[in-house]
């Protein structure tokens, strides 16, 4: 599989015309419905941090994560104490590149300060998502380790989603097609340093 032929799958077109391509999407309609089904992620230590923007939401979630079984380390505001995202932002990075935390979960309002803050730290594949479907692909196609989320975009229940979601898929799972291509654009891109 080419870059070419990935990107031909993806079109549009090919979902709305039927084509054979379109049983890339029907893979991962069923892996998509398989992450979201009740199956717990497995337990995972995972870092937090948001700005107050996002203080309530990051609240829910991590409320939410350790309800699900996982320890989670806080190292963003807290009630009555606000840091800044570009101050709580490279403490949670520093974390998952020294590998104390498999997951990160990142937040402010609009999830895109923590992203490119987290992105400036070696081994940190921070994604900013909108949408449960961003929050699956940003594991199945980039493999990203963390997550970035916007107080002012997103509500608590699909959040909550997005987040399971995103622990639960694995990278390629859903494009066993596309298995090769990923992990070498993967590569690609990791070494990438201007």
């Amino acid at each position: 599989m080419n870059r070419r032929d990935f990107i031909g799958a993806a079109a549009l077109g090919t979902v709305l015309t039927g084509t054979a391509e379109n049983t890339v999407f029907r893979s991962l309609a069923a892996a998509e419905t398989s992450a979201s089904s009740s199956n717990p992620a497995k337990k995972m230590n995972i870092v937090v941090a948001a700005d107050p923007f996002a203080l309530a939401l990051k609240d829910a979630i991590v409320a939410h994560l350790k309800e699900q079984g996982h320890t989670v380390q806080d190292v963003g505001s807290q009630s009555g104490k606000d840091s800044a995202y570009y101050d709580c932002i490279p403490v949670a990075a520093k974390i998952l590149q020294e590998k104390k935390a498999e997951k990160a979960v990142l937040f402010c309002g609009t999830g895109m300060g923590a992203a490119i803050v987290a992105n400036r730290f070696p081994g940190v594949v921070a994604a900013v998502v909108e949408s449960v479907f961003a929050a699956r692909m940003s594991r199945t196609i980039n493999n990203a380790n963390a997550i970035c989320l916007g107080g002012m975009i997103w509500g608590e229940w699909m959040a909550k989603e997005a987040v399971d979601v995103f622990l639960k898929t694995e990278f390629t799972e859903g494009l066993p097609q596309f298995c090769d291509f990923l992990k070498a654009a993967e590569k690609k891109v990791d070494a990438i340093r201007p």
